[in-house]
């Protein structure tokens, strides 16, 4: 729930707020307050814990495409990395069938020099092999930007520079699990 500094409903009201201003309506957002999946950057969720929640929402909701973290988790966040690891898990083991209905294109993790050059990443993630490439518009950068500041609990000093540089806020490359 997003607990890790004591702010988990906080932090649910600013995702319901992000996710609508991103066209997500609340019934569509789900938030797993388990007691041993936590909130802590430095913490490894249990695999097959995750998984199973995940492929129940996956199976509940006939999602076929599911976008998550690389094993880099974007930042090296333990929680990022579990989600990752528990998505590959429940795609290569629980359900090896699960390939032909869901598809999962993970986030690629790139250097910190990358992160940080905004914009000017575009030629190296065009020429780059990568399953999908998603490039904003300056239209949908500022809608992402406006989402984010939904999440006001977290809006330290460094999350603003990664919203004016980050190339994530407008640069994604994805690779098929």
């Amino acid at each position: 729930s997003g607990n890790y500094y004591h702010q988990g409903e906080i932090r649910k009201k600013e995702l319901e707020q992000s996710c609508f201003l991103l066209g997500i309506p609340a019934s569509d957002v789900t938030v797993i307050d388990h007691r041993d999946l936590p909130d802590n950057p430095a913490v490894e969720w249990d695999t097959q814990l995750l998984a199973a929640f995940v492929l129940k929402h996956i199976e509940a909701n006939s999602i076929n495409l599911v976008v998550t973290f690389d094993a880099g988790g974007v930042s090296g966040h333990a929680n990022h990395i579990s989600l990752y690891t528990a998505l590959r898990y429940s795609v290569l083991h629980t359900s090896p069938n699960a390939s032909l209905w869901c598809r999962v294109l993970m986030l690629e993790s790139v250097n910190l020099f990358r992160k940080y050059t905004s914009v000017l990443d575009i030629l190296l993630s065009c020429l780059l092999p990568r399953d999908a490439l998603f490039v904003l518009t300056e239209e949908e950068t500022e809608q992402a930007r406006k989402a984010m500041r939904c999440h006001r609990s977290q809006l330290l000093w460094f999350r603003h520079i990664y919203m004016l540089f980050s190339r994530y806020m407008m640069i994604n490359s994805l690779h098929l699990l």
